[in-house]
Parts: C-alpha cells; structure tokens; sequence
C-alpha cells in the first residue's frame, strides 16, 4: 500500500495560491505517489490550534501573510536563518513529531535577486515591514548590502525591525510611507506589501535606469508599480521567481529527495499563463 504523506499552505487569503500546483507537479515527476499538497486558510490565531491537530500524516507546512512571524512560536526548534529574520514560512515534520521552522524566503530571495544581477555592496529599500520584510532583511544583509531603508506606514512596525537589522548586521533607516518616492533611487527596491497598497506610487515613482525591482506579489500581475517599473526599463523580479526559489527548498525539506526543479517550474508557468488568461 502507497504511503500516504500530506503537505500545505496556510495563510488568510489562500485561495490565489499557487503553490499547491508547484508542489504536486514536483511529487508527480520526482514519482512521490501518495503525496499531496493542499491550501488551508488559517489566521494567526487559528495555527497553533491546527498544527497540534495534525496527524503523523504530515511531513510539513509552507506559510504565507500573515503566519510567517507566529510561526516561530509553534515550532520545537527554529532554524538559525529564522531566528536571525524573527520569521519562518516552512514548518517540517521531524520523526519524532516536532516540528522544526526554517526560512526559505531568504535564500529564495538571495538566487532570484543574483540572478537578475544584484551585486553586493549596495543599497535596499523594502517597501513594508511585515514577514517578508524580515526575510527581505536577511537576504539584504546576505548580499551585503551597504545599508536597507525600511519605508511603511506605521513608525512601530521599523521599530519592530530594528532588532532584527542589528542580528543581521544591517544598518537600517526608517521612513514614512508618504516619503517612499523619495527612497526608490536604491540599487534594489523590494515591496513586501499586501495587494494594492503600493499602487498608488506607480504613478510617482522616478525609477533610476540601474535598478532592480522586486515585487513580493505575484496575483495580479504585473502590479502597477512592477508595469510602470517595467516601462522605465527597471529590471523587474516577480513574485512567482520567489515561489518557485523557496518552494524548492521547501520541497527537500518536506520529501528528503532533490527539487525537480524544471517540472515545478514549468507547472508554474502554465498555471500563471491560464489564470491571466481567464482573468483571475
């Protein structure tokens, strides 16, 4: 009889995630018959309720807005890169039924912004101070960068950063949203915000031809402020090159067996190509 071994993502939404498509495609080429990967809405206050729930059945979570910082608290043993961050989007399953967080965001972050010629040294503004902007931290401290403005519109969320900038080594500066114009002329801007909140900057927004934008988002998209990125000849980063990234290291985590990286990929492209063509 086929083992039968269950994965997710939680997060509130859900229901536009895509990574059950990425997953599944991978459990599918890599052969793993019995494996499946769903999406279960879950709010804050709802996960450690739900993850003490699970059965043996389940080899380990991936976690969106806005678990990723409460995640820390339900986990028996968190990774370092996690620690370093204050938040975790992976919960994997240990033998002995513990879980244990880590944080494939960062690294996800560091291959996707490399790839698209990010160099070291340089500056970082991220847009938001949530999960994501933890993560955005570390891989910025990562790539060694020279210093990361944190722009968002409440001054308590920076403070909150704060801590996590001096684990990281990271000199940060705080700024107020309606001054985020102001901060774009960085070598790397990367939004973390929820949808629609940094749209109304695309029309405000004076990119410099040398840099590179990330947006965290992938539904919609393009965002408005990746499109007017785009037309200022930005190099724009997607969203769903960050899916993909931290879904491979997911994937290991979860199976124990390499990412089929091409087949996951693949998966994505065809799924985000038929959703923008029913217009969802």
């Amino acid at each position: 009889m086929t083992e039968v071994r269950r994965a997710a993502v939680l997060g509130k939404p859900i229901a536009h995630s895509l990574s059950p498509v990425i997953h599944n495609a991978g459990y599918a080429a890599a052969g793993l018959t019995g494996w499946s990967y769903t999406a279960i809405e879950c709010a804050e206050a709802e996960l450690p309720g739900l993850v003490a729930g699970l059965g043996p059945e389940w080899a380990g979570l991936s976690l969106t807005m806005p678990l990723k910082e409460v995640a820390l608290a339900v986990a028996d043993e968190v990774a370092p890169v996690a620690v370093a961050a204050g938040a975790a989007n992976t919960l994997v399953r240990r033998p002995d039924g513990s879980w244990y967080a880590d944080n494939t965001d960062v690294p996800g972050m560091v291959d996707v912004l490399t790839e698209a010629g990010v160099g070291t040294g340089g500056t970082v503004t991220v847009l938001g101070a949530g999960g994501t902007a933890r993560a955005a931290c570390a891989a910025a401290a990562r790539l060694g960068a020279e210093s990361v403005t944190v722009v968002a519109r409440r001054a308590a969320a920076i403070d909150e950063l704060r801590p996590v900038a001096a684990t990281l080594g990271v000199k940060l500066a705080g700024a107020d949203w309606a001054d985020a114009p102001a901060h774009t002329g960085a070598d790397v801007v990367i939004s973390t915000v929820p949808k629609g909140v940094a749209d109304p900057l695309a029309g405000s927004v004076d990119w410099q031809p040398g840099t590179v934008f990330f947006d965290a988002l992938y539904d919609p998209w393009p965002t408005p402020l990746a499109a007017a990125a785009q037309a200022a000849g930005v190099r724009v980063v997607s969203g769903l090159d960050l899916l993909l990234a931290q879904a491979l290291g997911q994937f290991t985590h979860f199976t124990g067996v390499p990412a089929p990286r091409e087949a996951m990929a693949a998966a994505l492209a065809e799924a985000r190509t038929g959703r923008t063509s029913a217009g969802r």
